[in-house]
């Protein structure tokens, strides 16, 4: 869909002219069509355009369109009109003629003229002087013409050879010059109450949804510089009162030609302010589109507040006629269509209905043991919203939940309405809300004079209730399910976060991230080491990363909660109270006063504003993983705010998986330290240095988190001036191959020390092997001893058992194999081996590796003894250390996969003439 606004603009006719335009029919009321020869007198002072694709969505979003357009123009009385009939001609453009539509909406001082327009313009419509009969309204297409007839002050039909154009014309009703709406005149105790200065917020928001520009009004209100809030998001200072998978969220709100309605401002003290807020979508001269917020508080609503359309006088005296809806009749003319709006405008209409002070509605829980605080007016409501009161006994019940009660003083019955203690109200009317006999919430009105309510009104009230309890419960319903979805959907998201890590820290952070701001405002999480051990605080989050610090200050100088397993969220009052008292010494002493002794230490330095950030109400969820307690899952709101039941839940599942995902990364992390520790007992010490031979190792372990595999390598001194050296590979890779690694490189150590030569030492280790039975693993094994010579030269004896020969590269670049293949390790009881010698010249290198060097494989091709070969002959005049890192980056380069085999190699160089 393509649209364009100009406001002020007299438009340009998208229409061919000339010999093109072909006639053009109108209907002017009941008459008969006629040629349309006058022209558009009316100054045009605004213009909408859009074009929607042939499909049938289109025919919502051009109803959409329409409406938002007439409602930002003013136009509300006849939208419902002008949307019946654009729908039935975008109808006929997309579905019956299959083309995309052209919509223009034109503003005139007089009225709205539509233009739908389609590209079928051989479809059949009436001719001038033909009998008009525009067929059955019981057809399926060729309604929109009737409805124009029936509904436009003027239509008309015109089509070119490339369009056919149907166009309708509403006209505004009259009214008083310069009057959209008025009431009648009040006496001065009737109006309504706001403070000496009524202050209005002025606010405009960016197509990025930044705040631009901050008035003085706004400073004064909640305490931000213009120069601290300009470019920052509204949605950082937005309360809004959303919850996740239902309703319409502030960016959603921010996006609306128009919206009206409460919600919340944080301000600079950390506070919530409750205001009444109107929103208009705009754009600038250079078509940059922003949203101008009008605000003020929400006691002071009636400032900006739109009346509702319809009677708001004796709702009964509307309701006599047979098609008039009893809901309808209460709630006004159009119903939200949320259960949030549908609360609120309850409470709103009740209220005015019985002349109260304030009003509540409260829904209860499944089990009809509990109402929860949903809608409020003349209430603190933010302090009250989602606040559980219990139905029927313990201390603060809900003594008048099932049946209609009058309270003519509260002061005389404490705790009557525990939602009314301390606001002041002393009067109050509640009745209950039934679907099919079962409570389904509570409705109340109250006022703060005693003995204003009778029997009398209590019937009144009642009977409203019953009007809107199926509506209400049908709302509920419908936001449960779009909650639970949401639900769903979320534990689906974390589940697959949370086992995506086995890192302890990575969890913790991934805990608080999810829960933080979709559950609560803020979040800390406890872990338990053992059962002999305190909970320790491990992470901290809040939704402002400013609070972080003093939040994290305040919950390490107090207790942690108590780990107890019980399953279920329970409510923790120490941070609110510590907060109160940090709060309460940080407000004496900057008044220069002493501040009274707490459990809370002096340094904590917690500011106001954190206070205000953890003064609600916070509840704590036991982590349990394997029948223990290994941690505690705290959530937080801040102050006046509370949990609804559902988030409770919601956060309960979620602290079910959180707990067995931490425990896993746990007890990965300790198995994963154990194994890395035995896997480096199993590594040779540093190497020792060899007068005369340069040394050099490098050993990679197959397999992520292995230090040490089937492959091993050692160099160790025998005796005064013998040193040994071994390079091994163990069948198979892992902690199997690692138990036989061990065995054969300390079976090495010790026969060499005691005296026996190459043979006699690999036949000893061939029996220890055998003697493993189930558990032995096929071995090959390079041995040999080093003696460095005063020549410069090293002679070596080696036996090499089924591994892979040693290689020589002389000085002068040629490549040999320095020993002969003999059998390998763990197969044969009864070996006949034998040792070779050989000598290095100054600039020789011996080259040893395991298999997984010259295995290395690329698809089909694989680098073998030749391909090694290779790639020692442009090592000559290299060091031990750069011919072992050469190789290596051959065989990395090699294939582009990861080794799937453990690498060892060793070099060893007689150090000669480099070469130039």
């Amino acid at each position: 869909m393509t649209t364009g606004l100009h406001p002020g603009e007299a438009p340009q006719d998208p229409r061919p002219t000339g010999n093109q335009t072909l006639p053009r029919q109108e209907r002017i009321g009941p008459g008969t069509p006629h040629s349309d020869n006058r022209t558009r007198s009316s100054v045009i002072t605004a213009r909408a355009a859009a074009t929607f694709d042939p499909v049938g969505r289109s025919v919502a979003t051009a109803r959409s369109f329409v409406r938002d357009t007439l409602q930002g123009w003013g136009f509300a009385d006849i939208v419902d009109d002008a949307v019946v009939l654009t729908s039935e001609l975008v109808t006929n453009a997309v579905i019956h003629a299959g083309t995309s539509a052209d919509v223009l909406c034109l503003r005139s001082d007089d009225g709205v003229r539509i233009e739908v327009a389609d590209r079928y313009p051989e479809r059949e419509i009436p001719l001038q002087g033909s009998p008009v009969n525009m067929g059955s309204p019981d057809r399926e297409g060729g309604r929109g013409l009737q409805l124009c007839a029936a509904l436009a002050g003027r239509w008309g039909v015109e089509y070119t050879p490339t369009q056919k154009q149907v166009w309708f014309q509403l006209e505004l009703p009259h009214r008083a010059v310069g009057t959209r709406s008025a009431g009648p005149s009040l006496p001065a105790d009737l109006l309504p109450l706001a403070d000496g200065r009524v202050r209005v917020a002025v606010i405009q928001i960016d197509r990025a949804g930044s705040i631009a520009a901050w008035n003085e009004d706004s400073e004064e209100l909640f305490g931000y510089a213009p120069e601290s809030v300009i470019g920052k998001p509204l949605t950082d200072l937005a309360a809004w009162p959303h919850t996740p998978g239902t309703s319409t969220g502030i960016v959603e709100a921010l996006q609306l030609s128009r919206w009206e309605g409460s919600y919340g401002i944080r301000g600079a003290n950390g506070r919530v302010t409750a205001v009444y807020a109107s929103h208009l979508r705009v754009r600038d001269t250079d078509g940059e589109p922003s949203t101008v917020c009008l605000l003020v508080r929400d006691h002071e609503r009636a400032v900006l507040q739109t009346p509702l359309r319809g009677s708001s006088s004796d709702s009964t005296s509307s309701s006599d006629g047979p098609n008039t809806d009893p809901f309808e009749v209460f709630i006004g003319s159009p119903a939200p269509d949320d259960l949030d709006g549908l609360l609120q405008r309850t409470v709103e209409r009740a209220r005015d209905m019985l002349d109260a002070d304030s009003a509540f509605l409260l829904l209860a829980t499944d089990d009809e043991t509990e109402l929860e605080v949903r809608a409020s007016t003349g209430l603190p409501s933010a302090r009250q919203r989602f606040a559980r009161v219990p139905v029927e006994a313990g201390p603060g019940r809900y003594g008048s939940a099932r049946m209609p009660a009058v309270h003519d003083d509260l002061s005389a019955v404490p705790g009557a309405v525990p939602l009314l203690s301390g606001t002041g109200m002393r009067s109050v009317v509640t009745v209950p809300l039934k679907v099919e006999g079962r409570l389904t919430g509570s409705l109340g009105v109250a006022a703060e004079s005693p003995g204003r309510y009778t029997n009398e009104e209590a019937l009144r009230l009642q009977f409203a209730a019953d009007r809107i309890a199926l509506a209400v419960e049908s709302a509920r319903l419908g936001e449960l399910e779009r909650l639970r979805r949401g639900s769903l959907s979320f534990l689906v998201e974390a589940s697959d976060l949370l086992a995506g890590t086995l890192d302890r820290d990575q969890t913790l952070a991934l805990m608080a991230q999810m829960t933080v701001p979709t559950l609560a405002t803020w979040c800390a999480v406890y872990t338990i080491a053992d059962q002999a051990s305190d909970p320790y605080l491990s992470y901290v989050l809040h939704e402002d990363e400013d609070r972080i610090d003093g939040l994290k200050a305040l919950l390490s100088k107090i207790s942690p909660p108590d780990p107890v397993p019980t399953p279920g969220a329970r409510v923790w009052s120490a941070p609110a109270e510590a907060a109160h008292q940090a709060a309460l010494r940080t407000s004496m002493r900057s008044l220069g006063l002493n501040a009274p002794t707490t459990t809370v230490s002096s340094g904590i330095g917690t500011t106001l504003a954190t206070a205000a950030a953890v003064g609600g109400e916070t509840v704590v969820l036991p982590l349990v993983a394997r029948n223990r307690v290994i941690g505690m899952l705290t959530l937080g709101k801040p102050t006046d705010e509370h949990f609804r039941q559902e988030i409770l839940e919601l956060a309960e599942d979620l602290s079910r998986r959180a707990a067995l995902a931490l425990d896993n990364a746990r007890l990965y992390s300790e198995r994963t330290a154990i194994s890395q520790s035995l896997q480096r007992s199993l590594l040779p010490p540093e190497l020792p240095e060899i007068d005369g031979v340069e040394v050099e190792v490098i050993y990679r372990a197959a397999g992520e988190g292995n230090e040490v595999g089937g492959d091993f390598y050692d160099l160790f001194p025998i005796r005064d001036g013998a040193y040994g050296f071994a390079i091994g590979d163990v069948c198979g890779t892992g902690p199997e191959a690692a138990a036989v690694t061990g065995l054969a490189r300390h079976a090495l150590r010790l026969l060499a020390r005691e005296g026996f030569g190459g043979p006699a030492v690999l036949e000893r280790l061939n029996s220890a092997i055998l003697d493993e039975g189930a558990r032995s693993r096929f071995l090959t094994l390079l041995y040999g001893e080093l003696w460095p010579q005063e020549d410069g030269s090293a002679v070596l004896k080696v036996v090499c058992a089924g591994h892979p020969l040693p290689l020589r590269l002389r000085q002068d670049g040629t490549v040999e194999p320095a020993a002969e293949p003999q059998p390998l390790l763990g197969v044969l009881e009864d070996l006949e081996l034998y040792e070779q010698t050989i000598t290095l010249d100054p600039g020789d290198v011996l080259l040893c590796v395991t298999d997984g060097v010259t295995e290395r494989r690329e698809g089909t091709r694989m680098l073998g003894d030749d391909g090694l070969t290779d790639v020692l002959k442009t090592c000559t005049g290299l060091t031990a250390g750069a011919v072992a890192a050469r190789i290596m980056r051959a065989v990395e380069r090699f294939a582009s996969d990861a080794p799937s085999d453990d690498m060892a190699i060793l070099a060893m160089r007689v150090p000669g003439l480099q070469k130039n």
